[in-house]
């Protein structure tokens, strides 16, 4: 695990962020938004293992919209063990992460907190779909994590209806859940940016 290709960024500051990109991105993708997001806090940045066509991802889909839920519970599970090892390597306390994913980024970072809650202590997810068909009360509790989901309202794979049922699968395990639309397809929109990073700021001591 210790050789998957990722890049730290240390910093002073609460929550530490992981960051988490979209199907062709990699671990320098997202790194622009810690400095409207949360300038001094610590990043860890790792690459999606799965590639498609050539482009990164962090789990395989058999189509777009239909995704290899075997593979994603996997890959949640090595996504996981890297940050427990992250932690321990680079002085993280466990499970403080929050996790700003992006499109098969938000999807991991759903996924990891429906598997391993005890690995984040909340998430940021943008253009986010409902990673798993059936998440029933055999998964764990959610109780005190934090997710904030940003869908633009004309987003063709993020739809209205998957927005609803990913923010209601979430509350109900006890998820504190809060969703904000804009205007626009499936992009990270800028003009969302103060209010994430005011988000954000509310959930620290």
């Amino acid at each position: 695990m210790s050789d998957r290709p990722h890049v730290w960024l240390p910093g002073t500051g609460t929550p530490p962020l992981l960051l988490l990109h979209s199907t062709g991105g990699n671990e320098e993708q997202l790194l622009p938004l810690r400095a409207q997001l949360s300038p001094s806090s610590p990043v860890l940045s790792p690459r999606g293992t799965v590639l498609e066509h050539g482009m990164p991802r962090f789990f395989r889909r058999f189509e777009e919209g239909v995704f290899d839920e075997d593979d994603l519970r996997a890959r949640a599970d090595e996504l996981a063990e890297f940050l427990t090892e992250s932690e321990g390597k680079y002085g993280v306390p466990a499970g403080s992460w929050l996790a700003v994913g992006f499109s098969n980024g938000a999807n991991m970072a759903s996924a990891l907190l429906l598997r391993h809650p005890e690995s984040l202590a909340g998430a940021v997810l943008m253009g986010a779909m409902v990673p798993f068909a059936d998440t029933g009360p055999s998964d764990h509790s959610l109780k005190g994590k934090r997710v904030l989901i940003v869908n633009g309202d004309r987003d063709p794979m993020a739809t209205a209806g998957q927005t609803q049922t990913l923010a209601g699968n979430l509350r109900l395990k006890d998820a504190d859940v809060e969703v904000r639309g804009f205007a626009g397809g499936h992009t990270i929109d800028p003009r969302q940016m103060p209010g994430i990073k005011e988000w954000i700021s509310l959930g620290e001591p």
